[in-house]
């Protein structure tokens, strides 16, 4: 597998479990130039009327002053690799294959394939992109290693 392997910082906030919540951390993001590769949000069951948001990277001091004064913080509890690469089909379970051999547990996982078509349409190029969630520090070197 020729995958591109590499350790991001995740960023959180509590979101308004409403329409729009998310909108008002993300636009705060995007007036300071933030190029998000990675959203995820989703509903907190624990916690009625709230949601969180994940984003990945906030790169710059314009960016990571936006993402503070929305209310997002750099996660030191989430530790997360980012996988790129050509998709194939059965990727994803050799990839998780790889990873669970390698002794890496997950607390989250995204993933999507990707395709687009070259001028003319003679050639598809298809592309995987994941996000993991490991479940400690340790497991994001051996990440690495296992792909």
């Amino acid at each position: 597998m020729a995958l591109k392997v590499t350790k991001i910082e995740m960023w959180t906030a509590s979101v308004s479990d409403r329409a729009g919540g998310a909108a008002d951390k993300l636009e705060v993001l995007a007036k300071a130039g933030a190029n998000l590769e990675m959203v995820f949000g989703r509903r907190t069951p624990e916690n009625p009327g709230q949601g969180i948001l994940f984003v990945s990277p906030v790169k710059g001091a314009k960016a990571t002053k936006a993402a503070q004064d929305a209310g997002l913080m750099k996660s030191d509890t989430i530790h997360a690799v980012r996988i790129e690469g050509g998709d194939k089909p059965g990727l994803g379970a050799r990839i998780t294959r790889a990873m669970g051999n390698a002794g890496v547990s997950f607390r989250g996982l995204t993933a999507i394939a990707i395709g687009s078509k070259l001028p003319r349409e003679t050639i598809r190029v298809e592309r995987f992109l994941s996000s993991w969630a490991v479940s400690a520090a340790r497991s994001a070197p051996l990440s690495h290693s296992a792909l």
